[in-house]
This record gives structure tokens, sequence and C-alpha cells, in this order.
């Protein structure tokens, strides 16, 4: 059933090493101990788990960043040279689009491979907002992948003062749903936002986030209407089999 999925997989990056995300409480994250990977190295796990899923991109928080410090560019540099034919996506936080640029123009030998996330809990304003996305799905002759826009939301609140979920008509192509407490907590997916989103923009790429737990779930997110999905505990925990491509 997984193959019927595309599998994003998730690094979660916190000072320099990767940790496993809890309900988005991220003070309590911890280094990874995980089934599938020996090591916490950025590089390590990022190879093994897009080797597992046969993915095509990675997503990667950088926790530094989301919680006010620096990005951890070295960091990212070595991912995105360890791992040439991955496209990253990239959430560091992002309050508007002149820091996007930052981060792009601070990793400019890979800026063809990085689409930035631009997460409804960062985003500083609607002006922000309205900016951001200007071209959101890219330039291939320039080379810009574009960008995607990560509506965020904890315990049925959600985290968003720039008012990204009523602004649909500013939506670019590329939207994840993304239910913070049900990462890494084993709760099953959050299909119903899935599906309200969907129904509001049946053209986008719709990318779900958080509670994946077995094959089973995959496909009732499919159904739901998720193109794709998050995933990071139930790859470590060795709850999702290998993907053949």
């Amino acid at each position: 059933m997984t193959s019927e999925m595309n599998l994003i997989p998730v690094v979660d990056l916190l000072q320099g090493q990767v940790v496993r995300a809890v309900r988005g409480d991220r003070k309590s994250y911890r280094p990874i101990v995980s089934a599938l990977c020996a090591s916490s190295d950025p590089v390590t796990v990022a190879r093994i788990l897009c080797e597992h899923c046969a993915a095509r991109q990675l997503y990667v928080a950088d926790l530094d960043a989301l919680q006010g410090g620096a990005a951890q560019i070295a960091v990212l540099a070595d991912v995105l040279e360890a791992l040439p034919h991955i496209e990253l996506w990239l959430d560091v936080g992002l309050a508007d689009a002149a820091a996007g640029e930052a981060v792009r123009k601070q990793l400019a030998p890979f800026a063809s491979r990085i689409v930035l996330v631009f997460g409804s809990e960062s985003l500083r304003s609607r002006e922000a907002l309205e900016r951001c996305f200007e071209n959101a799905d890219g330039d291939a002759e320039a080379g810009v992948p574009g960008a995607a826009l990560s509506l965020d939301r904890r315990d049925g609140r959600r985290l968003d003062q720039a008012g990204c979920w009523d602004a649909v008509d500013l939506w670019p192509r590329r939207l994840i749903v993304m239910t913070l407490e049900r990462v890494g907590s084993g709760a099953g997916p959050d299909l119903e936002t899935l599906q309200e989103v969907r129904r509001l923009a049946p053209g986008a790429m719709v990318i779900g986030a958080g509670g994946i737990r077995s094959p089973q779930d995959l496909a009732l997110a499919s159904a739901a209407g998720a193109d794709a999905w998050l995933v990071a505990s139930a790859l470590h925990d060795l709850q999702l089999p290998r993907v053949h491509r």
C-alpha cells in the first residue's frame, strides 16, 4: 500500500543532530533512537530514510531556526551535497519572502533543489503571505523550484497570525496540512482536516503530516485526498515496509 502514496521522509534537526519529534513539543525533543538508523547523524539518517522510502523529496525541519536561532546552514549543505538527486523541502521558520531568499542565497550551490516551506505558525503578516507565494510554482528555466505553504494547527487551534487558513485565494499549488499534536504520537492521521483542505483546493498537491502508524493509515489518507505524507516515527519504528520502485 505504501507504493500508492508518495512518502516524504522527515528529518528534524536540533543542534546538528536528528531528534525525534513528539506532538510538536520541541523543548522535549531528544536525539533519535531508531530501529532503522543506528545514528543521529543528519546525513546518515537522511540517506537511510530516503532509500527506505525510495523518496524523491526530503523534508527538513530546522528546530534551531524554528525556535528563533540561526539556520543550520552547514548541516543542510552537507545533506544536500550527500543526496544530489533529492529535492529538499526546508522549514526554517520563515517570517517572510526576504527571509526565504536569504536562506536560498546561503545555500546558493543547491538552490535549484530547495523548496522553501512557509509555515502559518511563522509567517508574520497577511502582507508577508501575499508576497512569499508570488512565484510559488517556481521557474524551471531559472532553476527555482518554488515554495510550499504549511497550514499548521495544534489541539484544534490554528497557528496562524497571518490568516493563511482563510486566504484560500493565496494558497500555492503545494499545501501541507500539519497537525502538530499528531506528530510522533501514534494517534492516527488527521484526515478530517486534510479532507477540508482538499475540498477547498481541489487542484493542489496536498501533503499530510503526523500520525501515520501503518500502511492501512496511508491507504485511508490516500482515499481522503492526500497526494503525499510526511513521515518519520513510523519509519524509525519499522511500521512501514521498504518501498520498491
